[in-house]
């Protein structure tokens, strides 16, 4: 069907002169008319002839009528716009080419630049014109000449939003579709068209025509007015955008349940809410929605919160609330201030409580525990307040990794000087997505913005299915805004006039009018100022009864309900119908003011931003007074931000009852442009990430998840600065050129990290290699990521820190931070904080001169809890303590890490007096809800005396002490018994001649109260030098409620010139003045001799095992090696050839073994019986099946004490536990006469059983000629070990760790997060990369702390293998893909598929027993090359590989306390790896000719100590007196002594005396007797430690 201008030209173009002969087709005419008149007319008008000449018709003058029910007529085109541009001189110059632009199908954006070329860009505004009347010109003037009458516009329909209306509209739109040709023969490129973009603007970017942005147009109809005291542009509301074909409003009584009932109240879902619905709850696209002020962004992320709860329920649960699985997931609601957290928690809880969903804050203000982290679902939080939650791997840290949901308010603040941190955590949010295949679903919420196109592409939306723009005309109340400049000079007494004088004007107008008004001001004080200026001027006006509100019926009411108040400003103003509002207000105060304004009994509220974040509080009119305020961030003051402009006239216009509304600014002359670009969304808003990049940067690299160059690079590309650089690349220091070169930008990227990271190694934050390109984060850098500090501060503490510091040199120290640099010294202020100065207890460096000086008062005025008078000493007051206490606790752990002690204490207490406000010289029971009464007698009668001997005393004792009475005596002393206090003893353990164990007993000696004390009391415990400077040890406790004690080992070096003392100090983490010192005394400390047999590997030629000089028996033992080793050869002679005891000391996998097997090999070749004595039964297991294998001869392995005399083979392996036992039954075996070789095999795992069995079997063949030989690990006193054993010096081999003939390089990663999951975690990334670094075609051994840490390391390894897009993984190089199928199909667990698909294995005790197998196969045959297994595999794995990690070195150990099952509690704490299993773990990297690697992951505090013994040997002393030394000696020990008496076998207490006699004990006690606790003269010590054994055994025997 044609158009109605089309048959118009056809009527007229084919009739004769005559008016029958056109009658017939007007009445079909009239007929088409009837048949379209319910919809709209969109004709194009320009082509219709002028008929109204030629003929007269009712038919035409029905369609006249009909034309122009919904018209209005435009005025005279030759007095209107579009006659001007196109009479303009420039148009007629370019009349042809212009109109072939205007006429053309391109889109605005795409001609913009072209006509401005044309024209000239000195005629940019003219340019912008043209693009802004292009539909009015074509349209009105088809050939390019204005027409000499009037014509008629449609108006836009009449906005139904019925499902009726809707129907009709698609009709519309289809039957136009129908119409429109298939073909037009011109090729146009277009532009992209979004199908969620909703603007009444024609043109694209909000008339933007500049490409530097410096020309933009005001909305259409904005007036702009000069006047005496100012300058005023009025924009009006923005029209209506029409609704779409499809577009209707969502009943709720559509939404499911789970919506339903979290929109209370609600009929139908708004306009926007209604088009986003279907993304926003049906799909898990990210999202960006720009919207105005009010219109319901809101409830647009209520959608994807209920979205995030739906997706987390079980299947069928008919109770809603019951069936949300609440612990796995997390949704997180950035909001851009504190005040609107505050706000949305209270909105958010409340609608969502009926679900049982927990909402909290989560800000600077408000911390939550674990515990209330974890029952968390929904926390709301501020974009610095998540990044440092996201920048830590554990606590609070661990949430980020069950986040389902990032909804980001207010995202349009990247242009702010805070957009850094909006960048930061979007990239690390969807980073993190990509490494671990997780679902976290980002909404952005942002006022209207022109470019909002690349903040979705920034946000990862889709553009058209995520990305929603609508324009201001959405606002549910339209906005009239007046953008006002106040002439004269800012600041000036006659500007301040001025504005006063502008304010009550517009006040004044808009009460007359009747309505209400809120001014909002920028400070406490001038809400009362602003209130007396505008009343004073009313009353010079005598205009005061416009705002009287006496005429109220309800006046009177609230009059008597405010003479309740104290405020005395707040009532004198109420009579006149004024009102004040602000934070500084009490809670009660604030709220009557709140509902007196809502009651209309108050015409005009003054009051401060705070009312437009936190209280919805709407009014007719709103005007900002000023935008200067003070930031103390900045310490100057600064234009008020667009973010709370766009919020304060948000509070314009009351919704549902008012159908206007206005908002005024008023600001400076000179501000006017940027208030007016801003407010109206003319600036692109660009990235201001490139002033944060260094510690972004830095917290990316101590996270771990930028590494090198290339990562940082790729890290970049996740910001908006990325998205920017490459539209916009002028302001960013770049060419054009540059993006078109370069379209990734990878050059630059690559070149903005390399810089970055030369500045960040400059500071000592990390390591930089460049040659690598690799990042190290440092202790620095760490600590500067965790705390939120900046680099410029860390560049000021590498200089001014000192191991030596009073609590003045801190707080000069930590002025000078830069974090306080914006903090200015005013002329009105030097006299308070003179007067401040004068009474601060600490010297103030640089005095009231300096803004370090000037933090330095406050920071002390701050402790000291001072007032201030000037408000803007209050906000810097308040912005120092604030940012002090985060310093001065990252300056405690800089002091810490570099072991500082003088340093560490003074800030320990300088950090707990910012957070306590109290000095370390006041009494600490001040920290307690004492009465002001007891604090003041306290502190005057009793200040001298100890806590612990005021917690001795009885109530009665201390109400008398403090004179008052008995209750108040009661309360102190309750204080003093909870105040946390430890008592330390101490207890000496030489190890070696230079090192010495200090292990310390902590025990709590204070009441628990979960109420003062809560879960748990940190306490850091150090042991620093006699000069109290350095730090040798220190470590972080925790003491809970359960705690009875804890044991602590520190390692320290001791030196010939060591001091005759070290001092053990503990020093709570949260409690000023809980400290306990002991000094730990080194008079009686008798150090052990260094030793002085140790053996250096001597250059002898390599003999090969299959020469003649061996026996056939013999070759065949070794056939399965080349040649004898170093080691091997230096010990062959007397091993093979002689019947001489021997100890082999020497490094994991030197070969030892096979020594004691030729050894094994000649007893055997004389028919002489073997004994071999192994610690460990998995040991012994496998060295009976190596000997039945290999010797093939018999072999019996002694697991009952039966077995032990079974004469039919030569070899028995007998445990030393099952070696204790046959002897206990029996003291002389039979078995013992026929002995001719003994081998007592892994003596460096000497424990009690194993010496007391040891020490008998000696015993017992000490007058036999029974050989022994000796083999242990590399021993640091080895000499000690082999006198023991009786062995002479000469075939006593103790080969430092060092001497071993296989290359073996161990290095070190240190960690300072505690032991958890989360250190797991942060170890993934390293693990990974150093086995990707390792030698192609090397196996890689992982061991984890725990059988439950395999699937999860394993599941982190796959991850990192698809974040790095590595494939394949860790497989072999020539495995297929059929073959991988076929062992993977032979797979029971479905996680060890995944693995061996990604070349990784675990291998475990719990695993099926095929899949052990298999497991093995394929690490030992290469198809895999990673196994991942637990510590206690070190025993038992049977493999090597190249590689060794050895991941962590702490697990937790379960300890059950308690006696009965009522009182047992589970007590877990965390245990270090035994430095035995870290031997044996780097015996798995050994390999015969080929090069190992042991890389440790530890605490770096245990570093050095681990470095120590894998270099120097393992230390060996006696444990039969048991890990606490007493003079009962261990269980075994006593267990040995009851049973021996009750066999008879032991008759005196001389026979006692005789076994220790024979002991290492009773060796060790002369060389170290220190370590046991002894006097040098050991036997009486010894005498001592058998009359205990005895008489505890006759007690045992009594009580049996």
């Amino acid at each position: 069907m044609s158009n109605l201008s089309h048959h118009l030209e056809t009527i007229s173009q084919s009739s004769k002169p005559g008016f029958g002969s056109i009658q017939e087709e007007i009445s079909v005419l009239e007929k088409w008319i009837d048949a379209q008149s319910g919809s709209s007319l969109e004709a194009s008008t320009s082509v219709i002839p002028d008929l109204s000449q030629r003929y007269q018709s009712p038919t035409l003058d029905h369609l006249r009528t009909l034309d122009s029910t919904e018209e209005v007529i435009i005025q005279d085109t030759r007095d209107g716009i579009a006659v001007s541009l196109l009479e303009h001189p420039h148009f007629l110059k370019h009349k042809d080419k212009l109109w072939k632009l205007l006429t053309s199908e391109r889109s605005d954006s795409g001609i913009s630049e072209e006509i401005a070329e044309l024209v000239g860009f000195d005629m940019l505004e003219f340019a912008t014109d043209l693009v802004q009347h292009r539909q009015t010109l074509v349209q009105q003037y088809p050939s390019g000449v204005p027409s000499t009458k009037p014509r008629k516009v449609k108006n836009s329909p009449e906005h139904d939003y019925s499902e009726e209306a809707a129907k009709r509209r698609m009709a519309e739109k289809f039957r136009a579709a129908a119409e429109r040709p298939l073909w037009t023969g011109t090729a146009n490129p277009e532009a992209e068209i979004l199908p969620h973009i909703y603007t009444s603007s024609s043109m694209t970017h909000n008339h933007s025509v500049s490409t530097f942005g410096s020309k933009y147009l005001l909305p259409l109809g904005t007036i702009r007015q000069q006047h005496d005291d100012y300058e005023e542009v009025t924009v009006p509301p923005a029209r209506t955008v029409p609704p779409r074909p499809t577009e209707r409003l969502i009943p709720c009584s559509e939404l499911p349940p789970l919506a339903q009932g979290s929109f209370p109240g609600y009929k139908s879902l708004n306009r926007i809410q209604s088009i986003v619905y279907h993304t926003a709850f049906k799909t898990n696209e990210n999202m960006l929605i720009c919207a105005p002020t009010g219109a319901g962004k809101t409830d647009v992320a209520m959608l994807t919160i209920l979205r995030a709860i739906d997706q987390h329920r079980s299947g069928v649960a008919t109770d809603i609330a019951g069936s949300i699985n609440r612990d796995e997931f997390k949704v997180i609601y950035v909001a851009p201030m504190k005040a609107l957290a505050a706000e949305i928690v209270r909105k958010l809880g409340k609608r969502l409580a009926w679900l049982r969903i927990k909402v909290r804050e989560l800000t600077g203000d408000m911390q939550l525990t674990k515990a209330e982290i974890a029952e968390t679902q929904i926390i709301v939080t501020t974009p610095e307040k998540w990044d440092v939650v996201t920048r830590k791997p554990t606590g609070e840290g661990e949430l980020a990794t069950k986040v389902k949901l990032l909804i980001i308010d207010e995202v349009h603040l990247l242009n702010d000087e805070r957009g850094a941190v909006i960048e930061t955590i979007v990239a690390r949010t969807v980073r993190q997505v990509e490494s671990t295949q997780s679902l976290i679903r980002i909404v952005g919420l942002s006022a209207t913005l022109p470019n909002y196109i690349d903040v979705g592409d920034f946000l990862r939306v889709s553009r058209r299915e995520g990305l929603f723009y609508f324009d201001s005309s959405f606002r549910p109340v339209p906005l009239e805004q007046h953008f006002v400049g106040v002439k004269g000079k800012a600041g000036s007494p006659a500007a301040k006039r001025a504005l006063d004088k502008t304010a009550y004007h517009f006040v004044s107008e808009l009460a007359r009018e009747g309505h209400q008004v809120m001014v909002f001001v920028h400070s406490r004080k001038d809400t009362v100022k602003s209130a007396e200026s505008l009343k004073e001027f009313a009353t010079l006006e005598a205009d005061l009864d416009i705002f009287d509100c006496r005429h109220d019926p309800q006046f009177e009411f609230h009059r008597r309900e405010i003479g309740k108040s104290k405020n005395k400003e707040m009532k004198q103003l109420f009579d006149y119908g004024f009102g004040i509002h602000h934070a500084g207000m009490l809670r009660s105060d604030r709220n009557m003011m709140e509902r007196l304004f809502e009651a209309k009994v108050i015409k005009v509220l003054c009051c401060t931003a705070t009312l437009a974040w936190g209280v919805n509080l709407p009014a007719h009119g709103v005007i900002i007074k000023g935008t200067q305020l003070y930031d103390p961030s900045q310490g100057k003051f600064v234009d008020l931000s667009v973010l709370d402009v766009l919020q304060i006239f948000g509070r314009a216009g009351r919704p549902g009852m008012e159908t206007s509304g206005v908002g005024f600014i008023c600001t400076s002359d000179d501000k006017l442009p940027h208030y007016l670009e801003a407010v109206t969304a003319q600036h692109p808003i660009e990235s201001k990430f490139a002033h944060g990049i260094l510690d972004s940067l830095n917290a990316e690299i101590a996270l771990g998840t930028v590494t090198n160059v290339a990562e940082g690079a790729e890290w970049l590309s996740y910001t908006y600065l990325f998205v920017r650089m490459r539209k916009n690349p002028m302001v960013y220091g770049m060419t054009h050129d540059d993006p078109v070169n370069d379209p990734d930008l990878t050059e630059r990227r690559h070149s903005m990290i390399t810089i970055a990271g030369r500045k960040l190694a400059a500071a000592g934050m990390v390591q930089f290699n460049e040659d690598k390109g690799s990042f190290d984060i440092t202790d620095i850098g760490r600590i500067a990521s965790k705390y939120y500090v900046r680099h410029a501060s860390i560049e000021v503490f590498q200089k001014e820190f000192r191991p030596k510091m009073t609590e003045a040199d801190v707080l000069a120290l930590l002025s000078m931070s830069t974090e306080f640099e914006q903090v200015q010294v005013r002329e009105n202020e030097v006299e308070e904080l003179k007067a401040l100065e004068a009474d601060m207890p600490c010297q103030v460096k640089g005095g009231t001169d300096t803004s370090a000086g000037k933090v330095n008062i406050l920071l002390q005025a701050h402790i000291s809890k001072r007032t201030v008078d000037d408000f803007a000493l209050v906000s810097d007051m308040l912005y120092s303590a604030e940012n002090g206490g985060r310093i001065i606790r990252s300056l405690l752990e800089i002091a810490l890490s570099r072991k500082w002690a003088n340093a560490s204490n003074v800030l320990m207490a300088m950090s707990k007096s910012v957070e306590k406000r109290m000095w370390g010289y006041e009494h600490p029971l001040i920290q307690f809800d004492l009465s002001t009464d007891v604090i003041y007698c306290l502190g005057r009668w009793a200040d001298e005396f100890e806590i612990s001997e005021l917690a001795s005393m009885t109530a009665a004792d201390l109400g008398k002490l403090i004179h008052l009475n008995e209750r108040h005596g009661a309360a102190l002393r309750k204080a003093a018994r909870q105040f946390p206090c430890l008592s330390i003893s101490s207890q000496l353990r030489p190890l070696s001649h230079e090192l010495l164990q200090i292990r310390l007993l902590v025990e709590p000696t204070f009441d628990w109260s979960n109420k003062i004390h809560g879960s748990a009391e940190p306490f850091w415990i150090w042991v620093e030098d006699d000069s109290g400077t350095n730090i040798l040890q220190l470590t972080k406790i925790l003491i809970q409620q359960n705690t009875t004690s804890l044991t602590i080992d520190f390692v320290i070096p001791m030196t010939s010139s060591q001091a005759p003392f070290v001092i053990a100090r503990a020093i709570s983490d949260r409690w000023i003045g809980a400290e306990t010192e002991v000094t730990v005394e080194f008079d009686n400390l008798k150090m052990p001799a260094a030793p002085l047999r140790r053996t250096p590997i001597v250059d002898l030629p390599l003999l090969r095992t299959d020469l003649h000089i061996l026996d056939n028996k013999t070759r065949g033992v070794f056939a399965k090696f080349r040649q004898f080793n170093s080691i091997q050869m230096q010990c062959f002679w007397p091993a093979f050839n002689t019947d001489v005891n021997m100890l082999i000391s020497s490094s994991a996998s030197s070969g030892k073994t096979q020594l004691a097997m030729l050894a094994i090999c000649r007893s055997i070749r004389f028919q002489k019986r073997v004994l071999v004595v192994v610690p460990r039964l998995d040991d012994a297991r496998n060295i009976f099946h190596r000997l039945r294998q290999d010797i093939k001869v018999g072999v019996n392995l002694v697991n009952h004490p039966d077995k032990f005399d079974d004469h039919t083979s030569l070899l028995s392996v007998v445990t030393a536990t099952d070696l204790l036992n046959s002897l206990i039954r029996e003291r002389r075996s039979s078995l013992l006469t026929t002995l001719g070789l003994v081998v007592f095999e892994d003596l460096e795992l000497l424990d009690p059983t194993y010496e007391i069995a040891a020490s008998l079997l000696l015993q017992a063949i000490q007058t036999l000629p029974i050989r022994v030989v000796g083999v242990a690990a590399a021993l640091n006193n080895g000499e000690a070990l082999a006198d023991w054993l009786g062995i002479r010096k000469d075939f006593s081999y103790c080969f430092p760790p060092v001497e071993r003939d296989q290359a073996l390089s161990i290095t070190f990663q240190t960690f300072t997060i505690p032991y958890s999951a989360a250190l797991m975690r942060a170890m993934a990334k390293p693990v990974y990369d150093t086995i990707r670094a390792n030698s192609r075609g090397e196996n890689s051994i992982v061991f984890v702390p725990s059988i439950g840490q395999c699937s999860a390391v394993l599941s982190d390894l796959i991850k990192q293998c698809t974040l790095s897009m590595n494939l394949r993984g860790f497989l072999g190089e020539d495995v297929s893909e059929e073959l991988l199928e076929s062992y993977v199909s032979q797979v029971k667990s479905s996680d060890i598929r995944d693995g061996i698909m990604r070349g990784l294995v675990v291998w475990h005790g719990r695993m099926n027993h095929a899949d052990r197998l298999l497991s093995l196969r394929l690490f030992a045959e290469g198809i895999v090359r990673v196994l991942i297994t637990p510590r206690e595999s070190c025993w038992t794995v049977p493999v090597r590989a190249g590689l060794v990690i050895v991941m962590g070195t702490q697990y937790t150990v379960q300890k059950i306390s308690g006696n009965s099952d009522a009182e047992q509690k589970i007590e877990r704490y965390v245990a270090e790896y035994s430095v035995h299993e870290l031997v044996r773990m780097e015996g798995r990297a050994v390999r015969h000719g080929k090069i190992g690697r042991l890389h440790i992951l530890c605490q770096a505090e245990h570093r050095d100590t681990y470095m120590r013994f894998l270099t120097d040997g393992l230390p060996l002393e006696s444990q039969i007196l048991g890990d606490t030394t007493g003079e009962l000696g261990s269980d075994v020990l006593q267990t040995w002594v009851k049973q021996n008496r009750s066999k008879g076998l032991i008759k005196t207490r001389q026979d006692v005396m005789d076994l220790l006699s024979s002991t290492f004990l009773a060796y060790r006690l002369e060389h170290n007797p220190t370590y046991y606790d002894a006097p040098e003269h050991s036997p009486v010590y010894l005498s001592r430690v058998v009359d205990a054994l005895w008489e505890r055994s006759e007690t045992g025997e009594r009580s049996t």
